[in-house]
């Protein structure tokens, strides 16, 4: 066996115990591997002396910062005759592809993805001759689809997804007849897919994702007998499903396209088959009887299938976890069979013409969606329930009392139905949403709502509600949006925290109490902090640029103004007090002491997340900080206390160097809580600036460009600052902060691994902890686990926020949701929800319409409802920076 890399760094005088180092399984102490990946490596003249050595078979230089490869290299490491392996992906290379035509003649395997190479892909690569694997993912490639790759008869994957490459794919492609896998998803391809691709005799994976294909899907395809993988959602094909696509396929998805026809009989049941994404397109007619007991996943939700959902096949599909069939025109009752799949994680039913009522056997965990007619009390046996969306149904009589056993259950959506009666008490557990809107429920707002205490959403809007608003609403820690809209309720409005969205409208009983004297002493019902920053601006334009770091420190207070500058007796005690930063300035200017002072006053509160409360606190030198005490400091203080992680994990973010990313200059350890130090955002949040005058005040290039930036700090992140991803348990508009319009910074980034019990798993309790209303994924309600997929799901919705200047929860509706399921998310209607789409026919207009299509494109993209469609975050950024 070869010998393998030492861990270690220490450098002897054999150099096969160098770490990265791999030698010849004999005595020669030939090294064959060197592997510098995340080397940090940012010169190229590396290479001067790596090509030196003859014998090298492979060369791992992935995932460090180099930019360019010196006019030598082709020279040097071409002429290895048994270099074999050669990865440069991850670095930061440009200019366009440099020839492959000196040398290379053993080379197997070439990874060039993650780069920023551009330029055209002619015959570069024309002398690989034993050329089997070609990665040039995720890059700026542009023209046509290369096959121009000489005599690499051996071809066997070829990897060209998120590039510029355009035109049609080309035929000359089966030529290489040992192909397995294809990647060309995320281009810019358009016409059809060629029939000949059938020739493509071993082919195993073809991923056509992203692009602008259209046509019908070829039938050869189904001929492929080694054909486990199809995906080509995202384009544009029309007609039917073949009959015989799936024989051999163990995976095919096929959604977001434009489809029609019915779904063939024996689609489903070939053996095999284990996950089926036909959604969003135009299919009708009913669901097939036959279904293979593999199926893991169906999804066949946004179409126009109608009839009875079949009973009989859902009695051997054991093994099924997601089964999506909403917003269809499906009727009938709910079989029972359904029920008997043990793994059933998701069911959506929603938004059909389903009658009848749950059945009370279900073994299965997750979240659920249907339509019925009363709600049995047998819902209480759906022990296991996370998210129960029963909305936009016919629904009536009351909600059953068995509803507050399901003890698991994080949100309930039951608005825009018929029910009546009073309303019981809830499960306590409800952190996510209650919304009983827009039914007839009657009587008064029951006291047993005050143990909701981590409840966020709570919308009991257009019903016939009656009494005062009790004053525990106020005190509902985790409340963020009440919306009580057109009851019949009165008395006097209790005051609500400022950072808590509130809408009263329509009941004419209600008395409202006059606005609280202070610096900008008019009523702000809406919260609308920027465009009283307009107004001033307006008044003291002469300031210019200088007006926003004056003047929105105290918008800010106003906006997020507590009470009555309440104190506490004592300031905190410092236990711990440490600088992260070297930079004098910081240095002179954080006064820890003083700080302290500043969180005792409720009035230096200028932001309140789920997660932390913002302090802004003012030093002896004029200089003003951020002071972000973390609502979870128990627990970062026993692990300080039991291990010292603390201290470390906030030395090493503070070392972090991105500028789209908020890191801690300072912390300091109290007995009970836990306080870290920022610059001072001077523009507030993105929240503030898009929702609360976006139109006028961020146009669609500093929307554009707070895009760019998040992504990039995200991207960061996850795969450019550290060994291992830095996840975000809480992603939302309001957690970005604004160093100026175009200049934004992600916070909260050290949440995640400070009060995770062990990162690599994810937290021990994520439910309580894990996301704001409106950019929760899906899965989160029934994995418990952060992922990176779920931090992109997150980013798609402020892209959403972004492109419609819209929040991402309005009315109880969730932005994502609500244009995924609806027309208006198919392109063609993107101009009636994008906020400044110019239909004039100027080319500046042009220009910046092709430019949002694409931005929309990459977020339907990170908003898929599968955690497995979602894009990776280098990919969104590329995506992203190709749109300009």
């Amino acid at each position: 066996m070869a010998k393998k890399p030492n861990s270690g760094t220490n450098i002897g005088s054999d150099p096969c115990s160098w770490k990265g180092v791999t030698c010849a399984p004999d005595a020669s102490s030939t090294i064959t591997t060197i592997s510098l990946r995340k080397f940090s490596i940012s010169t190229p003249d590396v290479f001067h002396l790596l090509c030196g050595i003859k014998s090298l078979e492979s060369l791992d230089v992935s995932d460090n910062q180099l930019s360019s490869i010196l006019d030598g290299f082709i020279a040097g490491c071409g002429g290895i005759r048994g270099l074999r392996v050669l990865n440069l992906s991850g670095n930061f290379l440009t200019r366009p592809l440099s020839g492959f035509r000196q040398g290379f003649g053993a080379l197997e395997s070439l990874d060039l993805s993650k780069n920023n190479l551009s330029g055209i892909v002619g015959l570069q690569l024309d002398s690989l001759s034993s050329l089997k694997s070609l990665n040039m993912s995720s890059n700026f490639f542009v023209g046509p689809i290369p096959v121009s790759l000489g005599k690499a008869n051996a071809l066997s994957e070829l990897r060209l997804s998120d590039n510029g490459f355009e035109g049609e794919i080309p035929s000359q492609i089966v030529r290489h007849g040992n192909l397995t896998y294809v990647d060309l998803s995320f281009n810019e391809l358009s016409g059809s897919i060629p029939e000949s691709l059938g020739d493509l005799s071993r082919l195993d994976t073809l991923i056509l994702s992203g692009n602008s294909l259209n046509g019908s899907i070829p039938h050869t395809l189904g001929k492929i007998k080694t054909f486990s993988r199809f995906a080509a959602n995202q384009n544009a094909f029309v007609g039917s499903v073949p009959a015989g696509l799936t024989t051999y396929l163990i995976n095919v998805d096929l959604s977001f396209n434009r489809l029609n026809g019915t779904i063939p009989l024996t689609l489903l049941s070939p053996t095999n088959l284990q996950y089926v994404d036909l959604s969003n397109n135009n299919l009708e007619g009913s669901i097939p009887t036959t279904m293979s007991s593999s199926l893991n996943r169906l999804r066949l939700g946004n179409n126009s299938l109608f009839g009875p959902i079949p009973g009989k096949p859902f009695r051997s599909l054991q093994n099924l976890t997601y089964l999506e069939l909403e917003n269809n025109h499906l009727n009938g009752s709910i079989p029972v069979e359904l029920f008997l799949c043990q793994k059933l994680a998701l069911l959506n039913l929603a938004q059909n013409e389903l009658t009848g009522s749950l059945p009370v056997q279900n073994s299965f965990t997750g979240s659920v969606s249907v339509c019925a007619a009363p709600i049995p009390d047998s819902i209480s046996s759906l022990k296991n329930l996370a998210n129960l969306d029963l909305k936009e149904n016919k629904l009536n009589g009351s909600i059953p009392k068995s509803v507050s056993t399901l003890n698991r259950l994080l949100e309930l959506e039951l608005g825009n139905n018929r029910l009546s009666g009073t309303i019981p008490q809830m499960p306590i557990q409800l952190q996510i949403a209650l919304n009983l809107s827009r039914n007839l429920f009657s009587g008064t707002i029951p006291t047993t709502l005050s143990v909701l205490s981590a409840l966020e959403v709570l919308d009991l809007s257009y019903n016939i509600l009656s009494g005062h608003i009790p004053d525990y609403l106020t005190k509902m820690s985790g409340l963020t949006q009440i919306i009580l809209a057109n009851n019949q309720l009165s008395g006097l409005v209790p005051t609500f925290p400022s950072y808590v969205s509130s809408n009263f409208r329509g009941n004419k009983g209600l008395i409202f109490p006059p606005p609280k004297p202070g610096p900008n002493s008019q009523p702000m019902p809406s919260k609308r902090i920027l465009s009283v920053a307009v107004v001033i601006g307006i008044a003291l334009a002469g300031f210019g640029a200088a007006l926003i770091l004056f003047i929105t420190p105290s918008i800010w207070k106003t906006y997020y103004h507590f009470g009555e500058n309440a104190s506490s007796s004592q300031p905190p005690q410092v236990v711990c007090g440490k600088l992260l930063m070297a930079n004098g300035f910081h240095k002179s200017c954080i006064d820890f002491k003083k700080a302290m002072e500043a969180v005792t006053e409720t009035s230096n509160i200028v932001l309140k997340t789920k997660l932390s409360t913002y302090y802004k606190a003012a030093m002896p030198s004029g200089a003003s900080y951020l002071v972000k005490r973390l609502n979870y400091s128990y627990k970062i203080i026993q692990f300080e206390q039991n291990s010292g992680r603390f201290g470390r994990e906030v030395e090493r973010l503070g070392k972090l160097s991105n500028s789209n990313i908020m890191t801690p200059l300072a912390y300091t350890l109290t007995v009970d809580s836990v306080y870290l130090f920022y610059e001072f955002p001077p523009a507030g949040t993105l929240y503030e600036a898009l929702h609360h005058h976006g139109s006028s005040k961020l146009d669609w290039g500093s929307r554009y460009s707070i895009a760019i930036g998040v992504a990039q700090g995200l991207a960061f992140l996850h795969v450019g600052s550290s060994s291992s991803p830095i996840l975000l348990l809480d992603l939302s508009s309001k957690t970005i902060m604004l160093k100026s319009l175009k200049e934004p910074r992600i916070g909260e980034i050290e949440v995640y691994n400070l009060i995770a019990d062990d990162p690599s798993k994810g937290t021990d309790n994520l439910s309580t902890v894990a996301g704001s209303v409106g950019y929760i994924p899906p899965e989160y309600a029934y994995t418990m686990k952060v992922t990176m997929a779920g931090n992109v799901y997150s980013f798609g919705v402020v892209l959403l926020e972004l492109l419609t200047g819209k929040p991402a929860v309005s009315q109880g509706s969730e932005l994502a949701k609500l244009i995924v399921s609806s027309k208006s998310g198919e392109e063609n209607k993107w101009g009636d929800i994008i906020l400044d789409f110019d239909e004039s026919k100027t080319s500046v207009a042009a220009v910046r319409r092709r430019q949002m299509v694409s931005v929309m494109k990459v977020a339907l993209a990170c908003v898929s409802v599968s955690p497995e469609g979602r894009l990776k975050m280098k990919t969104v950024l590329r995506m992203l920076l190709n749109a300009n």
